[in-house]
C-alpha cells in the first residue's frame, strides 16, 4: 500500500493506492487557521485517522511506503530517491529557491518519518522532468560563474503534471506526438513545450516565480524592478520577495485570487486583468510553436485550463493561423479532445494526476 503527500503551507493532499488502484484521497485544509488543524502533524494524524475510519487501511504499519511531491530538487536530485536524514539535510538547501513549497514539503516528510517510522518515504521532484534541458535552455545570459558556483539556471515546475498529461494524451490518441505544448494553468501556471516525449522549454526558471502571471505570483517582470524597489522605495528585500510571491498577480491587479471570481466580475480591474493572464498565455505557447517548428497537439490541465471552456476558446481563438479549431459542444463539456475534426491541431483537456505519477516512482523503491 502507497500514500501520496503533497504538503502545503495551509494544506495536505493525500491520495492511499493499492497496486496502483486509488482507494482513497481527500485534503486537510486551512492548517494552522480557524477550522483547520493547529500545525501539519495534527492534519498528518486527522489523515491516518481518516483511512483507519474509512476502512481503507486496518492497521497503519500496512503502509509499506510514503511518496512524497518536493517541488525543487535542483539539479542535484535528477530522480526520485529513498529519504534518509542525510537526503533531507541536503534537500533543505533548496528551501530558498522555492520557499512557497519546498518547506512544507519536506516538514511533511519530517512528520511522517517520526509517526510511520517502518515506512519508507520517497521524495519525488517536480523538476526530474526537465533534466534533459539543454544549455541553450536552462542558461541564464548571467556571467558563467553563476551557475557553475552557484547553479543558477533554469529548473521548470510542475513537471510531474506536464509529464502526466503528455503520457496521458498520447494514450489517448494512440500514437506518438511529435510536437506538443502542456498549459498547466491553476493557482500556479506554467507551460511546456515537448518535442518527440521529451521537453524542450518550459515557463517557470530558477525558482516557480518566473513565467505566466499567476495567482499571487508575478510571473516574469523586468529584472530591475525589484532593485528600484528595494534602492529607491526602501523596500527590503524579504518585502520584495513576499510582493512578488504573495501579493502580485491576478490579487496584486484586481484584489481578486479566484480565477472562477475573475471570470463572473463586471469589474473593469477584473477583465483587464483577465486580458493580462490571456496574453501572458498566449505569448508563451507562441513562443514554443516557433521553437517546436509547428504544432500538433495541445493540451489545458489544472484547474482554469479544465474548467474554463472560455478561456481555452481565447487562447485557441489565437492561433487558428496553425488549423487549430475548437468544436464548441465539446470544449463546453470538458472532453477529452476538444478540437473539430477538421482541426489540424488536436486540443486536449486532460486532468492532471501527479499522485498517480508519485505512486508510480515510490513503487519501484518497494520491488
Amino acid at each position: 500500500m502507497i500514500l501520496v503527500l503533497n504538503s502545503g503551507s495551509s494544506s495536505v493532499k493525500y491520495s492511499f493506492f493499492e497496486n496502483l488502484k486509488p482507494i482513497a484521497k481527500g485534503i486537510e485544509e486551512n492548517i494552522g487557521l480557524k477550522g483547520g488543524a493547529k500545525n501539519h502533524r495534527e492534519a498528518i494524524k486527522n489523515i491516518f485517522a481518516k483511512l483507519r475510519r474509512t476502512g481503507a487501511v486496518r492497521d497503519l504499519s500496512a503502509i509499506k511506503i510514503i511518496g512524497h511531491r518536493v517541488v525543487h530538487g535542483g539539479e542535484e536530485f535528477k530522480e526520485s530517491v529513498l529519504l534518509s536524514g542525510e537526503i533531507i539535510r541536503r534537500l533543505k538547501k533548496y528551501s530558498k529557491l522555492a520557499p512557497l513549497h519546498n518547506p512544507p514539503n519536506i516538514l511533511g516528510i519530517e512528520i511522517c518519518r517520526k509517526l510511520l517510522p517502518q515506512a519508507k518515504n520517497v521524495a519525488v521532484f517536480d523538476t526530474e522532468f526537465y533534466q534533459s534541458l539543454t544549455p541553450e535552455a536552462f542558461l541564464y545570459a548571467l556571467p558563467r560563474v553563476f551557475y557553475e558556483k552557484h547553479k543558477i539556471r533554469r529548473y521548470g515546475f510542475h513537471g510531474i503534471s506536464h509529464q502526466y498529461v503528455a503520457e496521458t494524451a498520447e494514450k489517448i490518441l494512440g500514437r506518438k506526438i511529435k510536437r506538443l505544448v502542456t498549459c498547466h494553468l491553476g493557482a500556479g501556471s506554467s507551460i511546456t513545450a515537448i518535442k518527440d516525449g521529451r521537453p524542450i522549454d518550459t515557463s517557470m526558471g530558477f525558482t516557480p516565480l518566473e513565467g505566466l502571471v499567476m495567482e499571487s505570483r508575478s510571473g516574469s517582470i523586468d529584472p530591475a524592478i525589484p532593485v528600484y524597489l528595494i534602492k529607491e522605495l526602501k523596500f527590503s528585500p524579504e518585502e520584495v520577495d513576499e510582493i512578488l510571491n504573495k501579493k502580485s498577480g491576478f490579487l496584486g491587479l484586481c484584489g481578486l485570487k479566484d480565477f472562477r471570481e475573475i471570470l463572473k466580475s463586471k469589474d473593469k480591474r477584473a477583465k483587464l486583468t483577465y486580458q493580462v493572464f490571456l496574453r501572458s498565455v498566449v505569448k508563451s505557447i507562441g513562443g514554443y510553436v516557433a521553437l517546436l517548428g509547428g504544432l500538433d497537439a495541445i493540451v489545458f490541465t489544472a484547474g482554469i485550463g479544465e474548467g474554463s471552456a472560455r478561456f481555452r476558446k481565447d487562447v485557441m481563438g489565437h492561433f487558428k493561423f496553425l488549423g487549430g479549431k475548437i468544436d464548441e459542444v465539446k470544449n463546453k463539456k470538458h472532453e477529452p479532445i476538444i478540437s473539430d475534426r477538421d482541426s489540424r491541431v488536436k486540443i486536449m483537456v486532460i486532468p492532471t494526476n501527479e499522485e498517480l505519477v508519485i505512486a508510480k516512482a515510490a513503487l519501484k523503491f518497494i520491488r
